[in-house]
């Protein structure tokens, strides 16, 4: 099944407000296997509208419309759906009475305009709103199946997922895995799987990319629920084979996660050392619950003086090699497994930027140690992207270097 979103508003047009509702709407559509082909954005105007649904009609099987469905001269598309439908507005009774309820339930007086939000082209049915006034539409139109929902972001949300969401599942019995992978690029990924990614094929095989983590999504259609499922982790299952050690979970499960996994069923423990990071490697090592049992803690030694006085770098070192360098992340992680008494050990330096760097240590750079009970090892990035991107993607860097390192014998 493919889609077509369509987004309604002068103020979206004009610039004024960002749309954020057919973002939304791709992305839990493609949850379902259901491809949108095309976003349009069209103007409070009755023959553009009409234009925009004929087109989308003519292009797909299912087409969503937000907004317009307020009370005011300026919301059209009921207008527009009834043209193109070919018909007449009429009064649902229903829906009237509800929206007389609303305002009633909280004390106030209906307005006449209001009384609007009730009209449905003949042959539509309404929606029912349960959390606003204006009710949504849904018809037919050709061979399209069409949904018109509000336009403010929460009663879209609210909609979508209480009354068109069980519908278009029930079309189809569809299953989803997520594989993770870190330590190579999306088209790098892509190429290691590129035979199971026809687009015609089943299941359906994409990638998505977000600071180094690279995630194969997999959705499989099936004759039932079961037979979708199992296709979809067969699938997994060759796909993680593809990729090998750049594999590091599935569906819901993250980095930090894994890694602590890891290190519990090691009976392990692990304490870091962090410059450039400033915290966020500890930050994401205690975003999983329990992670007590296996992070011993950190030190944040941003200055040079903090990194000899905290983590017996020597001064030395510091003035011979620079902060940034690959014995001085190596000592900051002998330094952090000292300190805590921690049988594996990170220590992470670098220039974040987007100040600092020089052709010798350029914007980006990063040294990362991994210290542990057999030996240790130093790997060197350079990472592209703003400050944030630099220290996130080093923070995640450095995790997976310690996964690797822990499934090692």
């Amino acid at each position: 099944m493919h889609a077509v979103i369509i987004a309604v508003g002068d103020e979206l047009t004009s610039g004024a407000v960002v749309d954020t509702n057919s973002a939304y709407l791709a992305a839990r559509l493609g949850e379902l296997g259901i491809e949108t082909v095309r976003h349009e954005t069209v103007g409070d105007d009755v023959p553009a509208l009409i234009e925009a649904i004929s087109r989308a009609a003519a292009q797909a099987e299912l087409v969503i419309i937000t907004g317009g469905l307020g009370p005011t001269p300026d919301d059209l598309t009921r207008q527009a759906l009834a043209s193109a439908l070919g018909t007449k507005l009429v009064e649902d009774p229903r829906q009237a009475r509800r929206i007389e309820e609303f305002f009633s339930r909280r004390g106030r007086q209906m307005k006449p305009s209001n009384r609007a939000q009730a009209l449905v082209p003949r042959g539509a049915e309404a929606i029912d709103n349960d959390c606003g006034t204006a009710p949504g539409l849904t018809a037919t139109v050709g061979k399209a199946r069409l949904f018109v929902l509000p336009g403010p972001p929460h009663e879209m949300r609210q909609m979508f997922t209480l009354r068109v969401l069980p519908e278009l599942s029930a079309e189809t019995a569809l299953a989803t895995r997520l594989v993770h992978t870190f330590g190579a690029g999306e088209s790098d990924v892509a190429e290691a799987i590129a035979d199971l990614m026809d687009r015609r094929a089943n299941p359906r095989l994409g990638t998505t990319a977000q600071a180094g983590v690279v995630t194969v999504r997999i959705t499989a259609r099936g004759p039932d629920a079961q037979a979708a499922e199992r296709l979809a982790e067969k699938t997994a299952e060759l796909v993680r084979a593809r990729l090998g050690e750049l594999a590091f979970g599935a569906d819901g499960e993250t980095l930090p996660a894994v890694v602590g996994s890891l290190l519990r069923s090691a009976g392990q423990t692990l304490a870091v050392a962090e410059s450039c990071t400033g915290g966020l490697l500890g930050a994401l090592l205690t975003e999983t619950p329990g992670a007590s049992e296996y992070f011993l803690g950190g030190v944040v030694a941003y200055a040079n003086e903090a990194k000899a006085c905290l983590l017996d770098v020597p001064q030395e070192m510091l003035l011979a090699h620079g902060a940034v360098s690959e014995p001085v992340a190596e000592h900051m992680a002998a330094g952090a497994r000292r300190c805590f008494g921690a049988e594996w050990g990170i220590g992470l330096t670098g220039i974040a930027g987007p100040t600092g760097g020089s052709k010798e240590k350029p914007l980006g750079l990063v040294y990362i140690a991994v210290a542990g009970p057999r030996a240790g090892a130093v790997h060197r990035h350079v990472f592209p992207g703003t400050r944030e991107v630099v220290r996130r993607r080093a923070a995640l860097a450095a995790l997976n270097h310690l996964r690797l390192a822990l499934k090692r014998p």
